[in-house]
This record gives C-alpha cells, sequence and structure tokens, in this order.
C-alpha cells in the first residue's frame, strides 16, 4: 500500500449508485486531497469490509435496497464502536437528520451540499479520529516509557528525559498530516527533529528544506510554487517548487518567524486550501507533502506587535514541540563533548585525547547562548589547540570568560533566584554572605577550587585561603 495515503486510515464510501460513488471519490481526492478510499455499492457487504479493511470513517447512504441505512447504521455502531459514521443522503429532512445523530451519526449532509461544506465536515471528522489515535498513544507511551522507532533518533544524542518525552510526543503524532511547528533557540538542533519527523512518517517522498529568512514576497512565491514558462522575464521554461519536489514527502519551513506579512497570507491559503498556482499557471496543483515549520523567536510576541499572523499561527501549531536549550539539558553536556571532540579528531587526523574531569563541570555551568552548535565550535577549536595526550583545560577557559559561567537561568528564574532579606529581620553580615556564596559556588563545581573562584570571580589561591578560614572558624 501507498505510503501517500490520506488520511493514514480507510474512509468508506456506501451508496449503491455507482455513478454518485465515482462523483464523490473524485471530489474528495480533487477538492480534499483525500485518497485513502474504499466503495461499497451493496450495503450487504459493508460489515464484512470492516472486518477486512483498516476503516475507521463510513460516509452512509441512506435510502439503500437490501439493508437500509438507518439499520446499517446502528449495526455499524454496535459492531466497530470506534469506526465514525456520517450520513450523505438524499434526503432533505431534518427529522431523519435528527434521528441519525440521536443514534450516534457525528454530522449529516445532503447530496446537494455544496462541496467546500461537505470537504470541511469530514475533514474535520478526519482530524478528529487522529487526535483520537495520537492521543491513545500517548498515553500508551506514557505510561510504558517506551520508543517504538528508537533508531529513528540516533542522530539526535542525549539522555535528557525532556527529549524522550518529546520523541515519544513526535512518534504519537506521525501519522497526521496537520502542520507541526518546531520551537527552541539557534543551535538546539531543531532541523533534526524535522528530518526525524520525516522519517517517523515512513512517507515515500524525500523531505525538502527552505530557511525562508530573507526571501521576499516574490522569491518565496517562486522558491515554493515555482513557475511556468514565460511567467516573467528569464523565465525561459518552466521550474518546479519547492513543494512539488517534496511530493509525497515533508516541506521544513526554517525560520518560519521572519516571512512578510504578504508570504504568510499565501502560506495560509497553502495550508487551508491545500493547493497552490505556481506562478504565471492558471492550473492549481495539489500540496502533497507534510508542513513541518521552525523558529527561534517568539511568534506570540510577533503577534502581538503585528508581525505575524494569528490565523496562520493557530493553523501552524496544531501540533507544537519545543525543544530545550542546552543550559536545561547539562546531563547531555558531557556525551556531546565526547561525540564532538571524536568527529574534530577524526577530521583533523589526530588522535582523540583524554578529557579531564573538571571539563564537563565547568561547561555545565555555561549558559551556552548558542546551545549545542556552540559546544560543537568549542569542541573543534579546542582540538586545533590540542597538542598532548590530555586535552588542555586551558583552551576552554580562554574560550570561556567568567562573567559567561553561570547556571543558565532564564530572565525570570533568575529573578526568583535573588537572595531576598525579610524586613523583619537583621541583614547577614558580609563574611555570612561570602561563606554563603563560596559554599554555593562549590556546590556547583562539584568540588574543584578552579571553577569555583572562576564562578565568584576571584582567584584560587583566595578562595582556598577563605575555605580554610571558614573551616578553621
Amino acid at each position: 500500500m501507498s505510503n501517500n495515503l490520506y488520511p493514514d486510515f480507510g474512509i468508506l464510501l456506501v451508496d449503491d449508485e455507482d455513478s454518485f460513488l465515482r462523483s464523490l471519490t473524485m471530489t474528495l481526492k480533487r477538492r480534499g486531497g483525500i485518497n485513502h478510499l474504499y466503495q461499497c455499492n451493496d450495503s450487504r457487504n459493508v460489515l464484512a469490509m470492516l472486518d477486512q479493511q483498516p476503516i475507521e470513517l463510513v460516509l452512509l447512504d441512506l435510502n439503500m435496497p437490501n439493508v437500509m441505512g438507518m439499520s446499517l447504521l446502528e449495526q455499524i455502531l454496535e459492531s466497530h464502536p470506534h469506526v465514525r459514521v456520517i450520513i450523505i443522503s438524499g434526503l432533505n429532512q431534518i427529522e431523519i437528520a435528527m434521528q441519525c445523530i440521536r443514534l450516534g451519526a457525528l454530522d449529516y449532509f445532503v447530496k446537494t451540499t455544496d462541496e467546500n461544506h461537505l470537504i470541511e465536515g469530514i475533514k474535520r471528522t478526519i482530524r478528529s479520529i487522529e487526535m483520537r489515535s495520537e492521543n491513545d498513544k500517548l498515553r500508551s507511551r506514557f505510561f510504558t516509557d517506551t520508543l517504538e522507532y528508537p533508531a529513528v533518533f540516533d542522530n539526535i544524542l542525549t539522555q535528557d528525559k525532556n527529549m524522550r518525552a518529546i520523541f515519544q510526543y513526535l512518534e504519537a503524532i506521525a501519522a497526521s498530516n496537520q502542520p507541526i511547528m518546531i520551537n527552541g533557540e539557534s543551535g538546539v538542533g531543531k532541523e533534526l527533529i524535522a528530518q526525524a519527523i520525516h522519517k517517523l512518517s515512513h512517507k515515500s517522498g524525500p523531505i525538502i528544506s527552505v530557511n525562508v529568512a530573507g526571501l521576499d514576497d516574490n522569491m518565496f512565491s517562486d522558491t515554493l510554487f515555482g513557475h511556468s514558462r514565460g511567467a516573467f522575464s528569464g523565465a525561459d521554461k518552466a521550474r518546479a517548487g519547492m513543494i512539488e519536489q517534496a511530493n509525497g514527502g515533508t516541506l521544513f519551513l526554517d525560520e518560519i518567524g521572519d516571512l512578510s506579512l504578504m508570504s504568510q497570507v499565501k502560506l495560509l491559503r497553502l495550508l487551508q486550501e491545500g493547493e497552490y498556482y505556481p506562478l504565471g499557471s492558471d492550473h492549481p496543483k495539489r500540496l502533497n507533502a507534510r508542513v513541518v515549520v521552525a523558529t527561534h523567536q517568539d511568534l506570540t510576541q510577533k503577534q502581538d506587535a503585528g508581525e505575524f499572523r494569528k490565523d496562520l499561527y493557530y493553523r501552524l501549531q496544531t501540533h507544537q514541540v519545543s525543544i530545550p536549550p542546552l543550559r536545561q539539558r547539562r546531563g547531555d553536556i558531557a556525551i556531546l563533548l565526547d561525540l564532538f571532540l571524536e568527529e574534530a579528531a577524526t577530521e583533523l587526523n589526530k588522535l582523540k585525547p583524554t578529557i579531564p574531569k573538571e571539563l564537563p563541570v565547568l561547561l555545565s555551568n555555561y549558559a551556552f547562548p548558542g546551545n549545542i552548535r556552540e559546544l560543537r565550535a568549542l569542541a573543534f577549536k579546542a582540538m586545533g589547540l590540542h597538542r598532548s595526550k590530555m586535552l588542555s583545560m586551558d583552551s576552554f577557559k580562554d574560550l570561556i570568560s567568567p562573567k559567561d559561567l553561570s547556571l543558565g537561568l532564564n530572565e525570570s528564574q533568575a529573578e526568583q533566584a535573588c537572595i531576598s532579606f525579610h524586613p523583619e529581620q537583621s541583614l547577614p553580615s558580609l563574611t555570612e554572605i561570602g561563606d554563603l556564596l563560596i559554599d554555593e559556588a562549590m556546590l556547583r563545581a562539584k568540588g574543584n577550587q578552579s571553577i569555583a573562584s572562576r564562578l565568584v570571580g576571584i582567584s584560587q589561591p583566595a578562595l582556598s585561603k577563605r575555605i580554610k578560614k571558614a573551616n578553621n572558624s
């Protein structure tokens, strides 16, 4: 079976009129991009098909020979309670529609209903079924703490429990065709997450990445939608856009927060309508790729500033993951450092050095504004300076100044961490405050006086003297 079927589950069309089945099938494929379809023109065969095929939605006619639609509706819901049913009937009677809803039908459409209204109702049901499936998978993974496809995440080296929870969430939403938004600071590995999402989808098409930062509206349109021959001066031949190149796969739009307002309108229309027009063409093409976007910016703030459309934001955040910065994943620093030193040693044709045990402690107190990308750069620079069996700490001390060392708290956390004094209590002495500071620095440095002295901005001999004095008092 093709990996590019939408939705992931089957939809069964039941009607005794073959002409209507053909017409409805063409409408769903052409206007809705819905192609995971089964047909049945004999109501007696419906239950058997539900037993044999992965069907979770039935579009059911009422007025049929053999088994009438109302009776079949009850049988379906009794024998296959997980299956959802939408009635599409030629009977335009409120009483019958209300009876179907009372029996358990999700919706009721008359065959003369506007196509857009019908497709939107079906897509709404598809999204509901997908969300139910995702929630079931999330609960299962949460309680068992398992990954179904751990190999997909091999390129993302981590032992952080929050990252593992993200992996479980991505597995749960893998089958959905809805957009995914990846949030995270620069350098946290958002593109690696996008690649993992693509692998999890098992789509046959490629992943096509586009950095939209700096693209003006015309360049954005041409890059994504492509153009036909003669669309503009110099367009001597047709060119397929990135959407077409990603056909059957994933379209990854990086730095989505930098997209111009005019381009945002075009992206919103693409996601809503599921189709687009190459520049200079009057013939629409369908979007047949999952859209994944990423940004390091706070899109809520950009909305408040009028720089990002709220309707586009809500459309993009159907599924959303936030990748924690490296300063919140300090347990990953040592294993990432080891990996990057090995990569650097191979590239520079050197032997991989031994890592001083103090180095991960030093780095765990660094805020890493550049995240994993910065750690990799530090490792490669240190390897360039390396000359002995043991990796020199001096190279990292030179690269990281004392003012850069911190626990990496964000602004709100830093405010909460500030020492406050009760107005009804006496103030501590400077000596007492100094002792508390030294104790905290030694705790964060895991007993290493060299690192602790850098954290508080004094020399190591001065720190050692204060510690001895405190111990003797």
